[in-house]
Formats: C-alpha cells, sequence, structure tokens
C-alpha cells in the first residue's frame, strides 16, 4: 500500500499561481551534491549549497512544494514545542538556550533572504504568543517567561488584566519578534529560482527509486532509468526516508488544518502575531495576507488512523469549534481542510549531518515544528560541512544522538 503522507485541499498550492515547471531528468548526469526532495527543505538546501558555489542537482519525485511543503502552516516560532522545562529530561538547559538562539538566528536568515531578492512569498515578520486559558498552567507559562526573560528574550508576560486579545488568556509569553509567517509554497519557488541562477539543476516528476556507494561516488537512480551521479546524497525528503535508511527517526502522528474563507473585519479583532496554545496537543493559528485564519492540530496517530475518515472529520470539526469559539465576533467560513504526517522528536530537534556509518549519506530533517527553522540552520551547517568547515551547533542536531 503507498502511504499518503498528505490528503485533502491544501491552501497554498491551491490560491498560487504555478510560477515554474522543471523538466524531468532525460540524462545520466554528475554533480558533487545530489538533493533528495523538492519540498522547502530541498530548496533551502539548494540555495545555500549554490550559494557556495558548490554544484548540486535536485531531485523531486512528483511535483515541486506538493508534498508536506504543501500542508505545513508556515508558523514560525523560535520556540520548541514542548516549553522549556518539559525537556530537561531529554536534554540540556543549555542545549534549549542555544535551540531558541538558533530559532531566531534563522528568522533573521529568512528575513534577510527577503530583504534581498523580494517579496514574493508574503513574508511577515510578527511577535509569536504561546499561552494557556488554565489558571492550573499559568505556573508553567510564568515559568517558560522567566525562562526567556532571564536569558535575555524580549518577552512580555500577559495575565487576564494586561491581555489584549479577544480569546482568553490566563498566562502567555508574548514574543516579540519571535515568529514570522509566509507563504511556503511560494518560498520554495523563490529560492529555487534564485538557486538555479547560481547553477543548481532542478528536475521534478524524477523519484528516486536506488541508491549505491562506492569508494568515490554515491549513484542515484531514478524512475526512468537515468542516473545522478555524486559525492555525497542529501535526504530532504521529510518522513519517506525508507530508501536511504532502516532508522527511524522520530514518533509521527497526523496533524490537521483548516482555513477560512477572507474575513473582511478580521485586523480589527486579530492582533498580528502567530499562536500557539499549552495543549497537549496544542494548537496553533496564523492569518494570511489576504485575510483568512489558518488553524492546525487535533493530531492523531499517523497509521492506521489516517485512513479513518470519520476520525479525520471529526478533528476537522473540533477544529472548525475551536477557531469559532476563540473568535465569536468573526463570520467564520471554513474553505480549505487539509491533513498530513508530523514527526516529533524527544528533544523537539530534527537531524542533520552525517550518517554514523556513511559519510557519502547525509541528512536534512526539519522534524518538530520548527522544522522550516531547521532546514535553514541546515543549508548553512552542512553547505560549510562541505567545504571542510564543522559547525559546532551540528550537535545539537546529531543523527545519532538517541542511538543507532
Amino acid at each position: 500500500m503507498q502511504i499518503q503522507y498528505v490528503q485533502g485541499d491544501c491552501i497554498f498550492t491551491r490560491i498560487s499561481p504555478l510560477t515554474k515547471q522543471y523538466e524531468y531528468l532525460t540524462d545520466d548526469i554528475e554533480t558533487d551534491v545530489i538533493i533528495v526532495g523538492g519540498g522547502v527543505t530541498g530548496a533551502i538546501l539548494g540555495y545555500y549549497f549554490s550559494k557556495r558555489n558548490i554544484k548540486a542537482v535536485l531531485l523531486e519525485k512528483s511535483r515541486i512544494a506538493h508534498g508536506s511543503t504543501s500542508i505545513t502552516t508556515s508558523l514560525l516560532q523560535y520556540e520548541l514545542d514542548s516549553n522549556a522545562m518539559e525537556l530537561k529530561s531529554y536534554t540540556s538547559i543549555a542545549n534549549i538556550l542555544r535551540s531558541y538562539e538558533l530559532g531566531i538566528k534563522a528568522l533573521d536568515e529568512i528575513e534577510e533572504f527577503i530583504a534581498e531578492y523580494g517579496n514574493t512569498c508574503d513574508f511577515k515578520r510578527v511577535d509569536s504568543l504561546l499561552y494557556t486559558a488554565k489558571d492550573q498552567e499559568k505556573e508553567e507559562i510564568e515559568q517558560e517567561y522567566k525562562f526567556r526573560k532571564e536569558n535575555g528574550f524580549p518577552v512580555e508576560f500577559i495575565d487576564q488584566e494586561t491581555n489584549p486579545f479577544s480569546f482568553e488568556v490566563k498566562g502567555g509569553v508574548l514574543s516579540k519578534g519571535g515568529g514570522a509567517q509566509f507563504n511556503p509554497y511560494k518560498y520554495t519557488h523563490a529560492l529555487l529560482e534564485v538557486s538555479c541562477k547560481n547553477g543548481l539543476r532542478v528536475y521534478e516528476n524524477t523519484e528516486a527509486v536506488d541508491v549505491k556507494y562506492n569508494e568515490k561516488v554515491v549513484t542515484v537512480e531514478t524512475v526512468f532509468g537515468h542516473k545522478v551521479r555524486g559525492k555525497v546524497v542529501i535526504v530532504a525528503s521529510g518522513y519517506n526516508t525508507h530508501l536511504f535508511t532502516k532508522k527511524v527517526f522520530g514518533t509521527k502522528t497526523t496533524t490537521f488544518n483548516i482555513a477560512t474563507r477572507p474575513i473582511n473585519n478580521l485586523e480589527n479583532i486579530y492582533k498580528g502575531v502567530v499562536v500557539r496554545d499549552n495543549e497537549d496537543p496544542y494548537h496553533y493559528f496564523r492569518t494570511t495576507s489576504d485575510n483568512r485564519i489558518i488553524i492546525g492540530g487535533e493530531d492523531i496517530n499517523f497509521l492506521p488512523d489516517i485512513l479513518n475518515e470519520e476520525l479525520c472529520i471529526k478533528s476537522y470539526d473540533r477544529l472548525e469549534q475551536r477557531l469559532k469559539n476563540l473568535f465569536p465576533k468573526l463570520n467564520i467560513e471554513i474553505e480549505y481542510r487539509y491533513c498530513g504526517a508530523f514527526a516529533s522528536t524527544d528533544d523537539n530537534v530534527g537531524f542533520l549531518g552525517k550518517d554514523p556509518k556513511n559519510t557519502k549519506l547525509w541528512y536534512c530533517l526539519g522534524y518538530g515544528a520548527n522544522g522550516i527553522l531547521f532546514a535553514v540552520l541546515g543549508g548553512m551547517m552542512l553547505s560549510k560541512l562541505y567545504l571542510g568547515e564543522v559547525d559546532e551547533d551540528l550537535k545539537l542536531f546529531e543523527v545519532d544522538r538517541f542511538g543507532s
């Protein structure tokens, strides 16, 4: 059975015009770096490698940015999926703090790309809110606020008396400039446009079906029999990694998203922030440039539950009701419903770097809610690694940090 990692009517591939179609591979070719995966992660890698004048080829099995990229809300926050005190049993406080700092660094990198090449992807740097509506969780949110405040992050604490939002907040951490949002489909194409001018070669509808390694090269065979030979291959295929390894990298769930129709009076009620609550599983929401709200969450087990239509419908319905409860004064009509795989790790960060048993096999897997930010860090650090410069921060993302 072919596992479907994405289901439904994804908003960003629906509302965004197709800017370019890429050819499929029709010859055997050679390069230095083979990137497998044509979503936002592969595009980020293509950008950084081509920026450093490293020859690279990107292979996408179907259409550019139509896999997991199409279902990401692209709600970017420097914080992790869990609060700092919750993560202490899985990693060190120093690692958590550094992860936050690197998240901000990645946000700045995206903003610099937009400043240099133009805002063609509806990018917006915003404040980020983590909140609870429960009295018993207020102390936990206060702890998170103090942790960030004491370590120099620009944050404000919000309670019932200072709450500027229309929904109930018993305790909240407002991170000033700590978030961003954009259209991930447009961002992926913007990256590839720049990268191709720098020498990146992109092939879509070109599935990698086999990979072989020898002492000097790695060879990736594609669906029509043509081969790409390079010095290393980088797995940027999200949750679909079985061609390259039997290793299980994270815990998969199915996460759900719904997007409203444009709302006329949205900005009068919804403050321009990206928001995550403290539920388990949590909910998250953001706006779009054409005044919609996207809300996500209500996670269920990935398999077999993603095949359970009744269960999926209930998740969509709960998201819609939650949105209407949060914003009762808005005229909310749902236009798009979609879901897909989401992978989490114990320490909430992804996997970047070389396979411990194969120096020609590299990974850039942005698991967790910060997947896009981890991919940006991966693009920066892995392109330097190829040139012989080892970034100390790669230790945070080691492929075998949980064992073989």
